[in-house]
């Protein structure tokens, strides 16, 4: 039995389907409240609630939120209950909490979502698939997506926590403030005029840290301007209001527009003593979709026993090359690469 917490969710439900679809199962569904389909009602606040939920299950999934209030209370009824674990979140919210001595008979993986997840991934099964050596990296996130209660709350109390730096990037370590917010400009792979917000997270100096990079540079890409203007002024909201506005931008923006998430990568380095520059570009429908299913294809793994037992992050975890063919398999995004740069130069526009 697998148990699946937050499965009416928008993150949720998608990685259930992902999961049936793999075979998986049999599932036990939770929420907020019992709804159809089979869909029970937890308190992840109660431990009795989780705990009757967890009981006799050898996996729980985790895609309810926000990650900062429900912290390891899910991951510790999962083990009470001997089950292994996976959230589709967790970053530096789990992992501090964890210890990884209690789960060195099972094992938890955390941050399995789009990103964190995805974003560490992708660059590595690109490392892997085309360079001897990765020195350089450029990375890009757009995602055109209504933002949810709980994401838009998730995303205030990470930069709250400083999850991320802004105007920092990799130059053979950290290195604040070496980059610039940038304003209408254009993107190859992105419709219209856009904003750049660079920031350096603690997913991405791990990934540099993994790859050796030499330089790295990670970039926020907004393609609407609601969504910009609400970022420069949540700062000065309390946490409801700026929620509020999080949420209402977003639904703004997407007005008249399909939802999209595009990463757009480009790597330098060497293969065989050569010079390599990739370029690779992956689009989704959107944000619940695409981090349900790197959920469930992180679950898949572990309940195939291709994870170390103990507590990992996804992107440390899995194997990229057998996670990126089987998102590729679901239908919800393959990526595409490409010979050569697409940028200008080191992410110059």
């Amino acid at each position: 039995m697998i148990a699946v917490l937050g499965a009416s969710g928008d993150v949720g439900r998608h990685a259930v389907r992902t999961l049936t679809t793999l075979g998986a199962g049999p599932l036990r569904l939770g929420g907020r409240t019992a709804a159809g389909h089979g869909v029970m009602a937890v308190d992840f606040r109660d431990d009795a609630s989780l705990d009757r939920f967890a009981a006799g299950c050898r996996m729980v999934v985790n895609c309810a939120g926000p990650a900062h209030l429900v912290g390891d209370r899910v991951a510790r009824a999962a083990l009470r209950a001997g089950a292994r674990y996976v959230d589709a979140a967790g970053d530096d919210v789990l992992h501090g909490l964890l210890d990884p001595g209690e789960w060195a008979g099972s094992g938890a993986v955390l941050s399995a979502g789009l990103q964190p997840g995805l974003t560490g991934l992708l660059p590595r099964w690109a490392a892997q698939r085309d360079f001897d050596e990765v020195h350089g990296l450029v990375a890009h996130l757009g995602v055109l997506d209504r933002f949810t209660v709980t994401a838009a709350d998730d995303y205030l109390q990470g930069a709250a926590d400083g999850l991320g730096e802004p105007l920092a990037a990799w130059r053979e370590g950290r290195r604040p403030g070496a980059l610039t917010r940038q304003t209408d400009v254009t993107l190859p792979f992105f419709p219209g005029e856009i904003t750049l917000l660079p920031s350096l997270s603690t997913e991405n100096a791990r990934l540099a840290d993994a790859l050796r990079l030499y330089r790295g540079e990670w970039y926020t890409v907004l393609s609407g301007s609601h969504i910009r203007a609400a970022f420069d002024r949540v700062h000065s909201l309390d946490r409801a209001a700026a929620v509020a506005a999080l949420c209402r931008a977003s639904l703004l923006d997407l007005a008249g527009r399909e939802p999209y998430v595009i990463l757009l990568l480009q790597l330098d380095g060497l293969r065989g003593g050569a010079p390599v520059t990739r370029t690779v570009v992956l689009r989704g429908h959107g944000n619940g979709e695409l981090t349900g299913a790197i959920t469930a294809l992180a679950a898949w793994a572990v309940i195939r026993g291709e994870t170390p037992p103990g507590v990992h992050y996804a992107a440390d975890a899995l194997d990229p090359a057998t996670t990126i063919e089987r998102l590729s398999a679901t239908g919800v995004a393959e990526p595409v690469t490409l010979d050569g740069p697409a940028l200008a130069e080191e992410g110059a526009l």
